[in-house]
């Protein structure tokens, strides 16, 4: 990953050619092929990288405008800045585990509308949130030395599944004036497979208009937006049904990635290969293709069915078990790329 981008193409390239059945080096070693291949049912997942720092945007135009309808109304559910820079927040790396390894309810400071004072206790609005994120990789830029947008390609390695929980009441009662703290840091998951950039460069789409055009640092002209398919659902305890609530695409996003890392090295920060940043929640035009209990159940007043469980949710129970999966697809060629599956299961609070 931090070899930088000719490294990359030449590792694919052989990876490629020797899975390919023209290619006689584990075609005809049967020994090879047993030291090479690992039955997926015996094989542990692990993160994919040793993530050093990790931050979350908030780029998806619709999730924003609905959150901010929810708690500012419609006349200002988009701040004056948000078309103007992809917001972001720094999170933590230490709590970003892979998909498979469960979460558990955290303990935080929550006030009620009513209360006249705080308490702390379990958190009672547990919530996922359908992301994406991408690895950087590359040189490390000197500290002080901004990354143009034209060479920001040559730092982005490629893209997982990601769900980063969300406590609702604690960030809810935190988030002012810095934003989310314990409402997040608590837990993220990845999916373990990394999708090189390269691998989706067929499903580039066009970027999303931007309106105002965003700043000369943040402009690019080619287009750097996926068609991503995406789901999300949940499986409650004892089930074997996995109930899906949302499908939505990536390419809904507002900024792009180029656009997120530009702005993130604008000021002279310096990004380093392992670095992990993630895309903010990511919902759609429509109310079924939202990337949050938040948004699905609109802070909770309309309960989401599961299937025909005859169950509902507002947010997450616990043993609730919540899967993202995501994969492109060429109508044409015929072509599939899988991310596999992001998925992890909510635990009791201590």
């Amino acid at each position: 990953m931090a070899l930088g981008r000719q490294a990359w193409l030449e590792a694919r390239e052989t990876i490629q050619s020797i899975l390919s059945d023209t290619n006689s080096v584990l075609r005809d070693d049967e020994n090879l092929r047993k030291l090479a291949f690992v039955n997926r049912s015996k094989a542990t997942m692990h993160l994919p990288a040793t993530i050093g720092d990790y931050t979350d945007f908030y780029s998806s135009i619709h999730h924003a405008t609905n959150v901010g309808i929810m708690f500012r109304g419609k006349d200002t559910a988009l701040l004056e800045n948000w078309k103007h820079l992809p917001v972001g927040y720094h999170g933590r790396a230490s709590s970003i585990v892979v998909s498979g390894v469960p979460v558990r309810r955290p303990w935080g400071q929550v006030k009620a509308d009513e209360a006249k004072e705080p308490e702390f206790v379990p958190s009672k609005l547990m919530d996922f949130e359908l992301e994406m994120a991408f690895f950087v990789g590359g040189k490390e830029n000197e500290l002080g030395k901004p990354i143009p947008i034209d060479n920001i390609e040559e730092h982005i390695f490629g893209m997982v599944l990601m769900n980063d929980w969300s406590a609702r009441d604690i960030q809810k009662w935190e988030y002012i004036p810095l934003g989310p703290f314990l409402s997040k840091s608590f837990a993220t998951n990845i999916s373990p497979w990394i999708v090189t950039m390269e691998a989706l460069k067929p499903f580039i789409v066009a970027n999303t208009k931007q309106d105002p055009p965003p700043m000369k640092h943040l402009h690019h002209s080619d287009d750097f937006n996926f068609d991503i398919e995406l789901a999300v659902s949940i499986k409650p305890k004892d089930s074997n049904v996995d109930y899906t609530l949302s499908k939505t695409n990536f390419k809904y996003l507002y900024w792009t990635i180029k656009q997120q890392l530009a702005h993130h090295a604008s000021n002279g920060c310096n990004i380093r290969p392992g670095d992990l940043m993630g895309s903010g929640t990511i919902s759609g035009p429509t109310p079924d293709s939202l990337g949050c209990l938040l948004e699905l159940s609109w802070r909770g007043q309309n309960p989401v069915k599961l299937g025909d469980s005859g169950q509902t949710r507002k947010f997450l129970v616990d043993g609730d078990e919540v899967a993202i999966k995501g994969f492109c697809y060429d109508k044409k060629t015929n072509i599939r790329v899988g991310f596999g599956e992001c998925r992890s299961m909510l635990l009791p609070a201590l």
